[in-house]
């Protein structure tokens, strides 16, 4: 069992909810994400936290509440593996300004906001890539223990990047604000070398992460010249790939240029975030080592329009934000046409939370078929997860993440932009 599969036993096993009834959930029609079939008229029932029969002549238990959902289509709670539930996109002036006054308990609060924005989108588990001060991991705390309501999180707790890197949360200060703040190190989640990479990894296991993030390129947002250029050795990757194993983390890669992608894939990660500027060398790379591909179109499409307001962006940000987001949507495909093996990801917080599924209709248009773009968010995403047993699928024994949209998301891929119900752990938190 790894790192991500003990701790979501612990969570199931830890938690205590009240006790409640059977839920029983009429469909008109259920998505098979498995067989690619819609469904007529199947009836759902849930006990606790698990689905337990799904079958047109189920029987209802004594009790049950029921759920009418005969006019929608049912499918399986909806997995994003890249987002930062966190933070959340702002003009450069305000940004700045949040920088130097804000606490990290105003981020926590504000993450209350966005984890449930999210949850009501129709995401019921997403990958958290990347915060600081302990905030992904507290936040993945406190909802799995009913605190707040939001999506079940897999988080990386820091992010881990070189010195000026992507991840150095001391990039572009000045030096008097630098000399406070003090060189961050691999407990920060800054690493130069080897033996600091392995450090880092073991810093994210004592944090609480599930899985480790690296910033193998540059990247659009973080102030620095460059958004591609390779940040970090092929053997500080291995170094990374090589402990985390030791900790059942999988090791996921922000990289946009192509030779950090590149290094990233030689190196053993586990899947590459956004992925720019992959060339067939590089498609070659994710299928020879079975990487998966977190393409992101979202975050590049939101930040490349951004780009053309003068003040949303730093002057630094701002031509990353043009030159780079554009690109993402094609890029991904090619890797798609390719053959490379993608699981749904949109960098939420990079643009607004509770819009994720407007990546669906990306991926739809650059050649994607809508149910190969909702398996990516959800048999792909829990295989990435270590989940497959557990997440992605609406089958007895399976964890009881359900949603429901009024038409037909295979005719319609932006009717997942519009929520009708949604059920995690066998709770309701939306419904008609």
């Amino acid at each position: 069992m790894n790192r991500a599969q003990t701790t979501a036993a612990l969570l199931a096993a830890t938690v205590l909810l009240p006790a409640q009834a059977a839920t029983v959930i009429d469909c008109g029609q259920l998505l098979d994400v498995q067989a690619g079939t819609l469904l007529s008229q199947v009836r759902v029932v849930v006990e606790g936290r698990k689905f337990t029969t799904v079958a047109a002549d189920a029987v209802v238990p004594a009790n049950a509440q029921r759920v009418d959902l005969s006019q929608a289509t049912c499918l399986p709670g909806l997995i994003d593996m890249h987002v930062h539930l966190t933070s959340e996109t702002s003009k450069q002036a305000d940004a700045f300004r949040d920088a130097l006054s804000l606490n990290p308990v105003d981020a926590a609060f504000r993450s209350v906001t966005y984890a449930e924005r999210t949850l009501m989108a129709g995401f019921t588990t997403v990958r958290d890539l990347g915060a600081s001060d302990g905030l992904n991991v507290a936040l993945k705390r406190a909802i799995a223990a009913g605190h707040i309501a939001g999506p079940r999180l897999f988080t990386a707790g820091k992010s881990i990047g070189t010195t000026g890197g992507h991840a150095d949360p001391s990039n572009n200060l000045s030096q008097k604000i630098a000399r406070g703040v003090g060189t961050p190190g691999p407990m920060e989640g800054v690493i130069n070398g080897m033996d600091e990479a392995a450090e880092a990894v073991r810093a994210r296991y004592k944090e609480g992460a599930d899985l480790i993030k690296i910033t193998a390129t540059g990247g659009v947002l973080s102030q620095a010249a460059s958004g591609q250029n390779a940040q970090f050795t092929e053997s500080e990757i291995r170094a990374v790939t090589t402990t985390a194993k030791d900790y059942g983390f999988r090791v996921a890669a922000h990289a946009h240029g192509l030779e950090g992608i590149k290094r990233a894939l030689r190196g053993g990660v586990d899947s590459i975030e956004h992925g720019t500027y992959m060339d067939d060398e590089a498609i070659a790379l994710f299928k020879k080592t079975g990487a998966w591909y977190v393409p992101t179109i979202s975050a590049g499409r939101f930040v490349g329009e951004k780009s053309k307001e003068p003040d949303y962006y730093s002057p630094l940000v701002r031509p990353k934000a043009a030159a780079i987001g554009p690109l993402i949507q094609s890029t991904f495909g090619r890797a798609y046409k390719a053959g490379v093996k993608i699981a749904f990801g949109t960098d939420a917080g990079v643009f607004p939370h509770g819009d994720n599924a407007k990546e669906f209709a990306y991926m739809v248009e650059a050649g994607m078929p809508p149910l190969a773009a909702i398996r990516s968010a959800t048999l792909s995403a829990a295989v990435l997860l270590d989940q497959s047993a557990t997440l992605g699928r609406v089958e007895p024994g399976y964890t009881a993440d359900l949603i429901a949209v009024q038409g037909n998301p295979l005719a319609d891929i932006s009717q997942l932009q519009n929520m009708v119900f949604v059920m995690k752990d066998g709770v309701v938190y939306r419904k008609p």
